[in-house]
């Protein structure tokens, strides 16, 4: 596959890729948008009836800024090794102990911090948002858990296309060069269990701030509201390699259309969480620096042989959702039909 890293395919692959996905993209979200745009027509109209000027999508997009900004400048694992660690090699000591174990797990400690900073800035909109509009309900912005089973087999879907692509990219040696962003989680189970529960928890963040809160709050700009947040959740991506950031785009318009079809982001944050662990097992797996020892230089030992498994049963797993909905879809087709066939033998003279 290193024909992927021609520059002169490489940076023009994306847009065919790109148009081949909208016409589907469009047959399978197409009633969702139209949706989204009658309904933010009714509250604009209802708002220009009483003479009012929306600035709740103006306000959304300020807070949005801001987040994306303190993040960039204050939430990086760089900035805590500056400012934070310091401070905190000042209050250790007298503490030999402290002061060895916050050397030994420096990098999981910034990763603490990036991700720490993410989850509470991702969050911190839902209560501002409530305080500044008192008729918002918070669960309305896709924290309810209502219909997630009978959503379910969509995201399955994403997770069956998934699996076998990350398989394919995994092989790419940039892809190789970034995963995991927590560079010591091969190291040992403790890093890689500390970095996993970091790397999901923001996951969710993420989640609830792009495709639950962005979308609800930014709604009346119709199917906008899901481009408009395309933009930056692609931005926040330009760090990692090309064609993820290629892929965010896609991601952010499929993921926001489904949030916004099924009200909900946890089957969202699923796939994301999923997709995200599965990728830093390959890259590790790629490396042969899957975790072994049980703290970073201790000498006991836990081999786990079934990483594979772990890939393939997720896989297999998904499939077993999407072949179950795809067989319960078809069987109440199949009794609607015979309906249909009785009620017009009944009506026929």
């Amino acid at each position: 596959m290193n024909w992927l890293e021609h520059p002169t395919l490489k940076w023009a692959l994306p847009i065919p890729v790109w148009l081949a996905l909208a016409p589907l993209i469009w047959r399978a979200f197409g009633s969702t948008w139209r949706t989204l745009e009658a309904e933010a027509l009714v509250e604009r109209q209802a708002r220009a009836a009483t003479d009012k000027v929306d600035l709740r999508p103006a306000v959304a997009l300020v807070i949005a800024a801001f987040v994306l900004m303190f993040q960039q400048y204050f939430g990086r694992s760089v900035w805590f090794d500056a400012n934070v660690v310091p401070w905190l090699k000042s209050l250790c000591v007298d503490s030999p102990g402290a002061l060895h174990r916050l050397e030994v797990y420096a990098d999981l400690y910034g990763r603490l911090w990036w991700g720490g900073t993410r989850v509470l800035t991702y969050t911190a909109p839902l209560w501002i948002w409530k305080l500044l509009y008192r008729d918002e309900n918070v669960l309305d912005m896709g924290l309810r858990v209502r219909g997630f089973r009978e959503h379910a087999w969509i995201y399955a879907a994403c997770v069956v296309v998934m699996v076998p692509l990350l398989v394919v990219v995994s092989r790419q040696p940039d892809f190789g060069r970034f995963y995991p962003i927590g560079q010591q989680a091969g190291r040992s189970w403790v890093d890689f269990a500390g970095w996993e529960v970091i790397y999901v928890a923001q996951f969710l963040g993420l989640e609830i701030f792009f495709r639950g809160w962005w979308i609800r709050a930014t709604r009346t700009l119709g199917v906008a509201a899901i481009f408009c947040m395309a933009v930056p959740y692609a931005m926040i991506h330009f760090a990692k390699p090309y064609f993820e950031s290629a892929a965010a785009v896609v991601a952010a318009v499929v993921l926001g259309s489904l949030s916004f079809k099924t009200r909900s982001i946890w089957a969202g944050f699923l796939v994301h969480a999923t997709v995200g662990v599965l990728m830093d097992i390959l890259a590790l797996a790629r490396r042969a620096e899957l975790p072994s020892l049980v703290t970073p230089g201790g000498t006991r030992r836990a081999q786990f042989l079934y990483w594979d498994h772990i890939l393939w049963g997720v896989w297999l797993a998904a499939l077993t959702v999407v072949a179950i909905a795809a067989r319960a879809y078809l069987k109440e087709r199949g009794r609607t039909g015979a309906n249909t066939k009785r009620g017009r033998r009944r009506g026929s003279p």
